[in-house]
């Protein structure tokens, strides 16, 4: 199922951004590419105001594509305009907790996601670096029981 993520209201729930941080929606959309990456899923994150405003090229991927309100229109107007006019609105998870959102979700009978719930999942996967943290090296034991698998004897050229 594909997210569509309130940006903002996200970044207000994640305890290592801070929306007065002049980079926070790069450091989010990194984040959910990781999880979206991982997850074998795809997500449309919206932001209110941002430079040049509309879908962001720099910073959209396959699984993630990333759009910023321009002009006289808001993030919510956006998320509002994409719930109405969705094709299959029950393939969609909503993440926003703006209660007109919420509501016209609902409505249209979109699985709907706090952004709070949403933050908890994506502080609950390990950064990319941390996911392997076990030593991928086989100790002398380990390599003698996998030679003795596989009808080898340690040290014995198989050649």
């Amino acid at each position: 199922m594909p997210y569509l993520i309130d940006g903002h209201n996200l970044i207000g729930r994640l305890p290592d951004l801070s929306l007065s941080d002049p980079d926070d929606e790069a450091q989010l959309v990194a984040r959910l590419r990781g999880y979206m990456a991982r997850r074998g899923k795809r997500c449309t994150v919206i932001f209110d105001r941002g430079l040049p405003g509309g879908p962001s090229r720099r910073l959209s991927t396959h699984s993630v594509q990333v759009v910023f309100a321009h002009g006289g229109t808001t993030a919510d107007a956006i998320i509002l305009e994409r719930i109405h006019e969705a094709r299959d609105p029950g393939s969609l998870i909503v993440v926003s907790a703006d209660r007109e959102i919420v509501n016209a979700a609902r409505r249209r009978r979109m699985r709907v996601m706090s952004p709070a719930r949403f933050a908890a999942e994506l502080n609950a996967l390990p950064a990319p670096d941390q996911a392997n943290d076990h030593d991928p090296h086989l100790t002398p034991d380990e390599l003698a029981a996998w030679l003795e698998l596989f009808d080898g004897e340690p040290g014995e050229d198989t050649d």
